[in-house]
């Protein structure tokens, strides 16, 4: 468990880490799973919001650890590296070519918020995080049961992620 642990988590995380990351990926997952179940969505569309979700709730803990602060954190690690890690959750746009209703304007405008909002805090730092995660919770309406999405992704990545604290 303990590769499986430093690939998800981070090198030296503890069993209170692995405790509060898995546990609200798990949690997280099953609210989505019984969110989207609920809509008569496609299964293919059930399974993918349910991974989504575990990933985004998941990965909102895991950023927060000092396990993922050491590994993302490191003095090797450059803005660019951030930026990157950032632009590589494009889970907005697997939403809206799988989730009735999830319009492709809107994942543009969360994922242009994302990353827009990571250029800001790298320069600007933790006010600049916030300031970005609220704005953007009232930007793109999505299907009622994704009224998780945005929240969670923007807290995995300007809150959780990119604090180096």
């Amino acid at each position: 468990m303990s590769r499986v642990d430093d690939a998800l988590i981070g090198p030296g995380a503890t069993v209170g880490d692995r405790f509060w990351c898995y546990g609200s990926a798990t949690v997280g997952a099953a609210l989505a799973l019984t969110l989207a179940a609920r809509q008569g969505w496609p299964w293919w569309t059930i399974a993918t919001v349910t991974v989504v979700a575990f990933d985004l709730y998941g990965g909102a803990v895991v950023n927060a650890t000092a396990a993922a602060k050491r590994r993302f954190h490191a003095p090797t690690r450059k803005s660019r590296h951030h930026l990157a890690f950032v632009a590589a959750h494009v889970q907005p746009f697997v939403m809206a070519w799988l989730v009735p209703g999830f319009t492709w304007v809107t994942a543009a405008a969360i994922y242009a918020v994302a990353v827009a909002g990571a250029a800001l805090v790298l320069k600007a730092h933790r006010p600049a995080a916030f300031a970005v995660t609220v704005l953007g919770l009232t930007l793109a309406p999505t299907p009622d049961a994704l009224f998780w999405f945005t929240p969670v992704l923007l807290i995995k990545l300007l809150l959780s992620y990119l604090d180096p604290t």
